[in-house]
């Protein structure tokens, strides 16, 4: 049977369908907003996977070039590999539905979103979102929803509910919220130098304008929803869980201060294989439950100290940032180069410039789009001093570089500030917490060693939450075992002026505004401390770029000028490029952009440029060549391609009888321009230039 729901979203109608496509599916849904229109499926499998310990979801976000009416580019002219905007999307859905699942769930389950048409004016992110979590609900699938989604942009500080995507690009605020009622589970966020302040306003906002849909949803869940299967945990008996705590909690308390990552790891694994090896003999063929007690009670110490005791493994308390060294210019070759570390935490970051033939072209459903800046992330197995295949970047690479990109990106200047397209790569050489953060502060620390002439820099702190009923713990700058065990993890880039990134995963209810605003606080006194560090080691840019980096000169030519730079059949760029080895590339504009290692030959391309299309100036003095005699003066070339005409008056001082008298075609000769008409005619006289010392052109 087919139902329909339609609700006012942020002014604009949301409509949504159920019982009429994918109806084999365990849960479907169609959504429409405009002309944007998403199907959301999910499905489980038929039994559940015997051993597993963690929860097998997979979320795809997908979108069909048919959606916009576009056929895919490439060779085989259908949808290939997920783009990154694809991954991006399937992790944004995925991060607020994975934590409500119920513990012990471990069916394989599948969310896929499918984007069937985009109008490039509503979001098909936020109602697939939405889509997820009326499909899950109305599954038999466990799900402790509903959820919905909420966008807040703003422009001259003020908010933009739910802005559409040209808003998005040319606004202050890029917000995404997720949440069930009365809380927030995900937060993504770009941002233009906002106040910690003006963001909680935000937040609470977009909590605001999430009341509707799910009230929706809960009408939908009780009106199709189908039974949900039941989940059952099995819990370890109360003997076995006392014997592990009793044997294991002083010898835990003793590894837990060990303050360095590998021989924590190595002192807790150690200890770790004692106690289930001595249990063991008591609890026969329990290792497996033994182990999970014990995992579970090293967490519940480590909160403990630090609720308790505000102490941290590494011995910090919680406003306490790790020790951080900054370097810059390590590498000989490359154009820029910054080695970030903090704590056990380290990220070699390395700047390349480029031309204009380097950006980035990605075909998207909206259009060709062109990148001038690239940022990416590799994080390679030994940082964490693991053995791995190496493989292309996964969704958490991509993720990462995204995030770092959105921060530092708001320091990067304008095309005509900086003609260069630039490609900035962070590798992880070490983690222990926030790799992505470290990234942030090394690409903003090499930009200024290559000489990008950015705006300041941009540091980046991964905060954390340990809340134990009314008591609530911030901790700066958090370990990734805080990560883990922590129930809020939420990542702050930004510069003196204001936050231009924010991340943030929520795992409990209850995170008041005030928390919020308490914790973006601390935040920023841990951003400020990092960046006085990051200027301890560059402050601005380079004036000097390295002398293996491309040189860029650009030069404005009339446009109906550009043909003559061109050439028949590009003759006169490809003459220039011969001759002097440059790159070269001309827009629609007049731009012309200039790019060599060599400075002469720069410098060489820029003159014959110049040449081809410099025009007469009305007083200035040339030296020309005449081309044709005629009886009443001749047509001297002073330009190439490009004559005016002496009369025959304007010859000598004295009187001319003929032409030839006084020159021949070939002959070079001083001119002066007297005048240019609106035709373009320019009138010369020799006798002018006699008379005057000017300079020749």
């Amino acid at each position: 049977m087919v139902r329909t729901y339609e609700i006012d979203y942020a002014g604009r109608k949301l409509t949504i369908e159920t019982g009429k496509m994918a109806k084999q599916a365990g849960g479907s849904c169609t959504l429409r907003y405009g002309d944007t229109v998403v199907l959301v499926t999910a499905c489980r499998a038929g039994s559940p996977v015997e051993g597993r310990d963690f929860l097998p979801l997979t979320v795809n976000y997908q979108e069909m070039t048919y959606a916009a009416g576009k056929i895919p580019g490439g060779f085989f002219k259908r949808e290939g590999r997920p783009s990154t905007r694809e991954v991006l999307l399937s992790r944004l859905i995925d991060r607020p539905l994975r934590p409500l699942f119920p513990k012990g769930f471990a069916y394989e389950t599948q969310v896929i979103a499918t984007a069937l048409s985009v109008d490039h004016e509503n979001d098909a992110e936020l109602i697939a979102l939405i889509g997820a979590s009326i499909a899950l609900g109305i599954s038999d699938i466990p799900f402790a929803g509903p959820i919905a989604a909420y966008r807040v942009g703003a422009m001259d500080g003020e908010f933009i509910e739910n802005p559409t995507l040209e808003q998005q690009k040319s606004g202050d605020l890029d917000l995404i919220v997720a949440g069930g009622e009365g809380s927030i589970n995900m937060v993504e966020c770009g941002a233009n130098f906002v106040s910690e302040d003006f963001m909680v306003k935000a937040l609470v906002l977009a909590q605001e304008g999430m009341a509707g849909v799910l009230e929706l949803q809960k009408q939908i869940v009780e009106e199709i929803g189908k039974e949900k299967i039941p989940v059952t945990l099995v819990e370890v008996e109360d003997e076995l869980r006392t014997r592990v705590e009793e044997r294991a909690a002083e010898g835990l308390k003793k590894c837990l201060v060990i303050p360095e990552k590998l021989p924590r790891y190595a002192a807790l694994d150690a200890f770790k294989k004692e106690v289930v090896e001595e249990l063991s003999e008591e609890f026969e063929d329990r290792a497996k439950d033994i182990s999970k007690v014990f995992s579970s009670t090293k967490n519940t110490i480590m909160r403990d100290m630090i609720v308790s005791e505000k102490k941290r493994v590494d011995g910090r308390g919680p406003r306490d940032i790790r020790e951080i060294t900054c370097e810059v210019g390590l590498l000989p070759r490359t154009h820029g180069s910054a080695l970030f570390t903090r704590g056990e935490t380290q990220a070699l970051v390395n700047t390349t410039l480029g031309t204009s033939d380097d950006e980035q072209k990605i075909d998207a459903l909206s259009g060709w789009e062109y990148k001038r800046f690239m940022l990416h992330y590799n994080f390679p197995p030994f940082c964490v001093g693991e053995v791995k295949f190496l493989r292309s970047p996964g969704r958490r690479e991509i993720g990462h570089g995204t995030l770092a990109e959105r921060a530092v990106n708001k320091v990067f200047p304008g095309p005509d500030d900086f003609p260069y397209t630039v490609r900035v790569v962070s590798d992880v050489l070490e983690s222990n917490g926030s790799s992505s953060m470290a990234t942030v502060c090394g690409a903003s620390l090499s930009l200024m060693d290559a000489g990008v002439p950015t705006k300041g820099h941009i540091a980046g702190i991964a905060m954390g939450l340990i809340k134990e009923g009314d008591e609530a713990v911030i901790l700066s700058d958090i370990l990734g075992d805080e990560d883990h065990l922590g129930d809020m993890d939420f990542k702050v880039a930004g510069s003196e002026d204001g936050i231009t990134a924010l991340q943030m995963d929520i795992k409990i209810g209850g995170v008041t505004a005030e928390l919020l605003t308490e914790a973006l606080g601390q935040a920023r006194e841990g951003r400020l401390h990092i960046l006085s560090k990051m200027n301890e080691a560059i402050s601005e840019p380079r004036t000097e770029m390295s002398s293996y980096a491309p040189r860029i000169v650009t030069l404005m030519v009339k446009p109906e000028r550009i043909k003559d730079v061109i050439g028949p059949g590009g003759k006169n760029i490809k003459g220039i490029i011969l001759a002097t080895g440059v790159k070269m590339d001309v827009d629609d504009t007049g731009k012309v952009s200039i790019a060599s290692n060599d400075d002469e030959a720069a410098k060489a391309a820029v003159k014959m440029v110049k040449e081809l299309t410099q025009e007469a100036e009305i007083g200035k003095i040339y030296m020309g060549t005449v081309r044709k005699i005629m009886d009443f003066g001749a047509f001297i070339e002073i330009l190439p391609k490009t004559d005016g005409l002496c009369h025959i008056s304007e010859l000598a001082e004295e009187r001319v009888a003929n032409v030839t008298d006084i020159l021949k075609e070939g002959d070079r000769v001083r001119v002066k321009v007297l005048n240019v008409d609106r035709g373009g005619k320019i009138k010369l006289s020799r006798k002018a230039a006699l008379n005057e010392k000017d300079p020749v052109d």
